[in-house]
C-alpha cells in the first residue's frame, strides 16, 4: 500500500466515524455527506496506484467505474453505490426542503463501511505482489 493510499483510507475511516457520530446525534444530512466523502476517499485510494491525477468528484466516480469496477477489481455494484451516494449527498447539501431520513443515513453509512472494508482488504495485498 502506498503512503497516499494509506492516507486516503485513513481519511475515509475518520470521515466514516464522523458520519456515525453525526447520525447518532440526529444530524442526518451531515451524516449522509460525511458517508459519501468516506466512499469518495476509498475510491480515490483504489485509483491512487494509477498515478493519474483526478480533480473532480465526477472524475473520481467515472474513473472508479471504468478502471476499478468494470475491470472486476471490485463488484460493479460498488460503482452504483458511489453514484447513489453522490446523489443523496447532493440532496442533503443542496435541497434543504427535502428531508434526509435516519434510514437513508444509516444505509449510506453501512455502504460506506462496506466499501472501506473492501478497500482495506484489497488494496494492501495488491501492493505486495
Amino acid at each position: 500500500m502506498t503512503p497516499e493510499q494509506l492516507a486516503l483510507l485513513d481519511q475515509a475511516r475518520r470521515t466514516l466515524e464522523a458520519a456515525k457520530l453525526l447520525s447518532a446525534n440526529g444530524y442526518f444530512r451531515d451524516a449522509v455527506s460525511r458517508a459519501y466523502y468516506s466512499m469518495l476517499y476509498t475510491a480515490e485510494a483504489f485509483l491512487a496506484k494509477t498515478g493519474t491525477p483526478i480533480r473532480s468528484h465526477q472524475g473520481i466516480i467515472l474513473a472508479f467505474g471504468r478502471d476499478i469496477a468494470k475491470t472486476g477489481r471490485v463488484p460493479v455494484e460498488y460503482h452504483r453505490k458511489l453514484i447513489d451516494a453522490e446523489r443523496l449527498r447532493n440532496k442533503a447539501d443542496y435541497r434543504h426542503q427535502e428531508a434526509v431520513t435516519p434510514e437513508e443515513a444509516q444505509k449510506q453509512i453501512a455502504e460506506a463501511e462496506q466499501l472501506l472494508q473492501l478497500g482495506q482488504r484489497l488494496i494492501a495485498p495488491e501492493q505486495e505482489v
